[in-house]
């Protein structure tokens, strides 16, 4: 048996359990089996590996992207500039780290991105959005980091005005406000400024439509929700589970 699975803190309604076990059936992989790994502390993982000693590959999500990073023996280069890890290949006891989410989000987002989407405001500041920082920095796409509290090179959210908001065409959601159960809440932004040239991403995708990308759609503005942004990740991790190399 070839045991892979998703590492967090909460997983009761997460992605990657059902697609992953959905694949193996289509592909009649009846060795292979996907488990949701909940850890009260990212400290209890030598214990989880001990525990599922033919465990071969890892995705990890909130809030261990980053917390994870001391227990990896080897990070490919993207995880060393970011510092931030969701995929991990196990091979001989060995951790192995990686990070799919830049290749997910970056072509994912490309499919609505317009000439004048030149900006970016990127709302949160965990391992997430260091994935869309890198990705951005990729598309050569300058952006500005919204956070609840100001520091230096981080806006807070009752910064923003109309000027920062034309400015900026294109806003990413990267916390988790507005994810299942909370759907009533969305970020704290105006979005009285928000205009049909502007294109909201929200890495959530549970609910389908958060209110966020509401707000903006009901100003006319384009929107896209994570769950393409999961499934490319997601083949992503796939593949780098069954190729040998970095």
């Amino acid at each position: 048996m070839k045991l892979f699975g998703l590492l967090g803190k909460t997983l009761k309604h997460s992605f990657s359990k059902s697609y992953f076990s959905k694949k193996f059936a289509e592909e009649n992989r009846a060795d292979f089996k996907y488990e949701n790994f909940e850890l009260e502390s990212i400290n209890q993982l030598p214990a989880l590996l001990d525990l599922h000693p033919d465990l071969c590959g890892l995705n990890v999500t909130i809030p261990y992207k980053e917390e994870v990073i001391p227990f990896l023996h080897v990070q490919n280069d993207v995880v060393q500039k970011i510092k931030a890890c969701n995929c991990i290949k196990i091979r001989e006891g060995k951790l192995f780290g990686f990070n799919t989410d830049v290749i997910g989000f970056k072509q994912s987002l490309e499919k609505g991105l317009k000439p004048h989407h030149q900006k970016a405001l990127i709302l949160g500041t965990g391992g997430a959005a260091k994935a869309v920082q890198y990705a951005l920095e990729l598309l050569d796409i300058d952006f500005t980091i919204v956070s609840r509290t100001k520091k230096e090179g981080i806006l807070s959210y009752k910064e923003l005005n109309e000027e920062i908001m034309q400015e900026h065409l294109l806003i990413i959601n990267t916390s988790p406000v507005g994810m299942f159960p909370n759907v009533n809440e969305a970020p704290q932004i105006p979005y009285e400024f928000i205009t049909p040239n502007h294109y909201l991403f929200d890495l959530i995708y549970n609910p389908e439509k958060t209110l966020f990308l509401q707000k903006g759609e009901e100003r006319g503005a384009f929107i896209a929700n994570g769950h393409e942004m999961l499934v490319l990740q997601a083949e992503e991790s796939w593949r780098i589970w069954n190729t040998e190399s970095l």
